[in-house]
């Protein structure tokens, strides 16, 4: 199995709304609207400077995908890379895919002058995600994430 790890394309669009639509029933079982969701990827897409996406493609498809935003962090004079929007398709899932992802954006956000981490969140019941990223050398924060979310 050969993957190629590369910033995702417009040409990409399809597969990474279908990801993110697949990804939201799969995790936490929320219909998103497809149009909303296209238009906030069309528009990371065409502004790199707020998100960016990496696809892995695997035999003339993609094999999988995931978003990088950035948070910039005053106690570290830093940028936090954080990773979102991880999905492998099922076909490939356990196959190395997402640890392939992972290091590409683990080695952008090293060679950023600026990148001091990365970070993710993940569902809580979602243990296999969990033991990945404990496995590729991450660690669980004390930290615990609370939101609220405009409806607009």
């Amino acid at each position: 199995m050969t993957l190629r790890i590369e910033r995702a394309l417009l040409q990409d669009i399809d597969a990474l709304v279908e990801f993110n639509l697949a990804m939201a029933r799969e995790t936490e079982d929320k219909p998103l609207d497809t149009h909303r969701l296209r238009n906030g990827i069309t528009y990371v897409l065409e502004h790199p400077a707020e998100a960016i996406y990496l696809v892995a493609r695997g035999n003339r498809e993609i094999a999988g995908a995931l978003m990088i935003t950035f948070e910039w962090s005053d106690w570290r004079c830093g940028r936090f890379w954080w990773i979102q929007s991880v999905y492998v398709q099922p076909d490939w899932r356990r196959q190395g895919v997402y640890r392939a992802l992972h290091a590409f954006a683990r080695n952008l956000a090293l060679e950023d002058p600026q990148g001091c981490g990365i970070r993710l969140y993940v569902e809580q019941d979602n243990t296999i995600a969990q033991q990945t990223y404990l496995d590729l050398g991450m660690v669980e924060t004390h930290y615990s994430l609370f939101e609220e979310e405009f409806s607009r």
